[in-house]
């Protein structure tokens, strides 16, 4: 059984797509531990603001399996392939650690976005403040006690959940 966490963010009706989503993780993954949820401006382009959050589970699936689920959760949710990079999404997510793992295949592991994202290192820090990155070799409540905050605007918010 691996550890994984998983980002999740959406800034097209994200309060639908984050409920939908959990409900579709929770069918597939053991033990899901559910960060709260935060608000961000977008970043990389001009767009409505971002919900961002981050889910523990545990999964008998191999990292290939788990993509592919991602696609198809994110499909089944109305993104399109394709889209670009830095757009509006219904939904996005992202898998960014399975167990201690350093990989480049299938999928770069770490993802490099747990050290440069406010929105992934927060939410990470809050349900893993103690886990050590495995490349960093630093804890993530550290990581983000060292972060500079002025990089990016992020606020936790209230969020109803219906999953």
């Amino acid at each position: 059984m691996a550890r994984i966490f998983i980002s999740i963010g959406s800034n097209i009706y994200p309060e639908g797509y984050f409920n939908a989503a959990l409900k579709a993780l929770s069918a597939h993954f053991d033990n899901l531990c559910l960060s709260s949820v935060f608000e961000s401006e977008a970043v990389g382009f001009d767009g409505s603001n971002f919900l961002n959050m981050v889910v523990a589970a545990d999964t008998q699936l191999g990292i290939a399996e788990v993509v592919a689920l991602f696609k198809q959760i994110e499909s089944d949710n109305g993104r399109l392939p394709g889209a670009k990079k830095f757009s509006p999404r219904t939904l996005d997510l992202d898998l960014l650690l399975y167990d201690d793992l350093v990989t480049d295949s299938p999928i770069p592991l770490p993802r490099a976005e747990i050290t440069t994202n406010a929105f992934v290192l927060w939410p990470l820090a809050e349900i893993a403040p103690e886990r050590v990155h495995p490349v960093a070799q630093l804890s993530y409540q550290t990581l983000w006690d060292n972060y500079d905050k002025s990089q990016q605007k992020l606020w936790p918010v209230e969020f109803q959940w219906s999953y």
